[in-house]
């Protein structure tokens, strides 16, 4: 079905009619296949089984910001509706969301929504303002505005369009995809809170964090157990991953960063793990080259780590070992160059990942601009990487003396 052309009149929205998405027939027959193994079993969606730790066929692939306007289809409705309206109406969110998952059969189905979007529900509004970012009209700059705060008490009261989102689109893909929520990390919503937007600097966050850290301190705890609440929300609605951005990691220097992130991060991860055990958890930083060695600590040792374009993927796999599952990390500029280059940067990723243990990525989100058809050829290097796969069992095979006559040919070829 077409979510969006469902939304009319009666709705807090304009009729939008004018946004009838029509999905393509191929789409639909190649994102609707199940994977079984090799008694014929329907087996559970390949990105699920990579972030558990399993091993799988090929490496699984999606994309951060891979719903966004450099897709024709999302700038029908990204032209015309502002960006809350456009998340927070399930039916629009829905819609965006399976997009690019009808276009170019990513594993994995992130919701269309923002890492500020639960602000609202503690008390603090935001915009999103076309050209600018997010606005924030009244930032949190003393222990008398933290005090004031409400507590994610009832997120279906506060956030009534998650549940219908999230559910949705888990219907909407069950056994073919896997369906991804994710938040911002206490640190990165700090600062969007603090500063009231977006800047360069961070001046005004700074300032508090270094001449009133305990201002800092008291809003990081609070996010802390707001997130935990709002995660096992998205998980009950049926998010089957969730990935943590800490998008503003790289305003911090590693000292700074243990003592201000990732803290905060581990006791979010800490909470929802002791309630939502078998849910994987994945952390990006943005800016995490120069902190992987602290990250390399969690205590968590199952939660995946997503890597930025700037890490050596070699290096990452050296340092966190064969079994860490690692996302990532493709400069997402590369999808600007011909396919041989695309092909080249994508193959080298997932050999130096190790092929095991590994989900293909971007390391930051798709740039706008984009070319559709490299995000296209970007997935289906990944679901030719079952090849890479083949000739890697193969050579363990022959190196433990045990080669099959299918290996054998195999080798042949």
């Amino acid at each position: 079905m077409a979510y969006a052309k469902s939304v009319t009149a009666s709705s807090s929205l304009p009729c939008c009619s004018w946004v009838h998405y029509s999905r393509p027939s191929s789409a639909v027959s190649v994102a609707a296949t199940s994977s079984q193994d090799g008694r014929g079993q329907v087996l559970e969606p390949l990105l699920l089984r990579v972030a558990r730790g399993e091993d799988a066929e090929r490496t699984p692939v999606w994309l951060m910001r891979q719903a966004g306007r450099y897709m024709a289809d999302f700038r029908k409705f990204s032209d015309k509706l502002s960006f809350r309206q456009r998340s927070e109406t399930p039916e629009i969110a829905i819609e965006l969301s399976l997009q690019p998952w009808l276009a170019f059969q990513t594993d994995g189905v992130i919701m269309f929504s923002d890492i500020l979007t639960p602000l609202p529900a503690l008390g603090i509004e935001f915009d999103m303002v076309k050209g600018k970012g997010p606005c924030i009209h009244s930032p949190i700059r003393t222990i008398q505005d933290v005090n004031k705060l409400r507590t994610m008490d009832d997120p279906d009261q506060s956030l009534p369009f998650l549940r219908k989102i999230l559910s949705s689109l888990r219907q909407e893909v069950e056994g073919k995809a896997t369906l991804i929520g994710f938040v911002g990390t206490p640190w990165t919503l700090a600062a969007y809170a603090m500063e009231g937007g977006a800047d360069k600097s961070l001046v005004k966050t700074k300032t508090i964090m270094l001449q009133e850290p305990e201002v800092l301190h008291a809003l990081l705890a609070h996010f802390t157990e707001a997130l935990a609440v709002y995660i096992c929300h998205q998980i009950d609605s049926g998010a089957q991953i969730i990935q943590l951005f800490d998008s503003w990691a790289h305003h911090l220097s590693p000292k700074q960063f243990t003592t201000f992130s990732w803290p905060y991060v581990e006791q979010v991860i800490s909470k929802v793990k002791a309630q939502r055990p078998d849910v994987p958890l994945i952390f990006h930083a943005n800016g995490g080259t120069g902190k992987l060695h602290i990250i390399a600590q969690r205590h968590h040792q199952d939660v995946v780590v997503g890597l930025d374009w700037a890490t050596e993927m070699h290096q990452a796999r050296s340092l966190f070992g064969d079994k860490a599952v690692l996302q990532g990390n493709v400069d997402p500029m590369i999808l600007f160059g011909t396919e041989d280059v695309i092909r080249e940067a994508v193959e080298q990723c997932i050999r130096d990942a190790g092929v095991r243990h590994h989900i293909l990525n971007v390391g930051h989100g798709v740039i706008q601009g984009t070319p559709e058809e490299a995000v296209k050829f970007f997935c289906q290097l990944a679901r030719d990487s079952s090849s890479q796969q083949q000739c890697r069992n193969v050579t363990q095979s022959t190196l433990q003396g045990v080669v099959n006559p299918g290996a054998v040919e195999l080798l042949q070829v």
